[in-house]
């Protein structure tokens, strides 16, 4: 997936890019957090609700210039960081961050179950 984020960040342009991209890098962030950390909350909405708040602030960080302000010239930098904030992107990250909620309800419900 992070392959397909690249790709899109370097290649894609328009509606792909713009809202895509968008969504399925709040999908990445959680899935890699989820494949590398052994915590597991107890609460089923706290790694999404955590990977939405950093969404935002990245997307905050680009309407105050982070990148201008700090010099980043590197293209792959400013894509990775992002040099546009747009409202349709908080939109677009909380519209990918539903699948997660789905995901982390379902998987504590079963963990409950389980036990």
């Amino acid at each position: 997936m992070l392959c397909v984020e690249i790709i899109i960040g370097l290649y894609a342009h328009g509606w792909i890019r713009n809202y895509i991209g968008d969504l399925l890098v709040v999908i990445l962030i959680y899935t890699i957090i989820r494949t590398v950390s052994p915590y597991r909350p107890s609460k089923w909405y706290i790694l999404p609700t955590a990977v939405l708040i950093f969404s935002f602030a990245v997307e905050f960080i680009q309407l105050w210039g982070f990148c201008d302000r700090f010099g980043i010239t590197n293209r792959f930098l400013r894509i990775l960081i992002g040099t546009g904030f747009s409202v349709i992107d908080l939109v677009s990250y909380t519209i990918g961050v539903i699948p997660c909620y789905v995901l982390d309800f379902i998987n504590c419900k079963y963990r409950r179950n389980k036990q």
